[in-house]
């Protein structure tokens, strides 16, 4: 596999190795000891599938400590927009976006740390989504921040009046107002 780095610290771009054939092909999706090799040494602990049509956007949510989440996403079926948003409260690059096309044909997957919100938009007729988790999903410590929030200004990859959204994610507070990670 390769791994290469983005300019936010901690988000990482991974590339499986990938054997392909006329028959189709095989990868590993994760191998704990190859990532622990490569350095990753999360310990996944909860598996999650999306199925979304196109213009969805989801996001952007993460989760407060002690249930902080870091989480290893690819899309199975179709394209996707995923972004990420560091809200680690001293980072240099706090309150700074980074989004990565993530699609069945070129099999990437998006290693986001804890510390950081995460939503995706939908760029192709249906996508499939997969996340690993290091930690479960925890109702109370959930929160969120607005998908279209001004000071971020996030390019989903749509126009706005495809983006389909969420009533819940539609009311999530602004950057400045919501929690963030300390």
């Amino acid at each position: 596999m390769e791994i290469s780095t983005t300019p936010i610290d901690g988000l990482l771009i991974i590339k499986p190795k990938v054997f392909e054939d006329p028959r189709g092909f095989f990868f590993e999706s994760y191998h704990r000891e190859r990532y622990r090799e490569a350095g990753i040494k999360l310990d996944f602990c909860q598996d999650n599938v999306s199925k979304s049509s196109y213009g969805v956007v989801r996001g952007l949510h993460y989760q407060l400590a002690p249930h902080s989440q870091a989480k290893l996403v690819a899309a199975v079926v179709g394209t996707v927009w995923d972004v990420a948003v560091d809200l680690r409260v001293g980072s240099p690059t706090f309150g700074q976006w980074y989004g990565v096309e993530l699609s069945a044909e070129n099999k990437l997957q998006f290693l986001i740390p804890q510390g950081f919100a995460h939503g995706f938009s939908v760029l192709s007729p249906t996508a499939v989504f997969s996340y690993k988790c290091d930690d479960y999903y925890s109702p109370g410590h959930e929160r969120g921040i607005l998908y279209n929030d001004p000071t971020l200004n996030i390019d989903w990859k749509l126009p706005v009046g495809d983006m389909l959204v969420s009533d819940k994610d539609k009311v999530h507070p602004l950057f400045a107002d919501a929690e963030k990670i300390s």
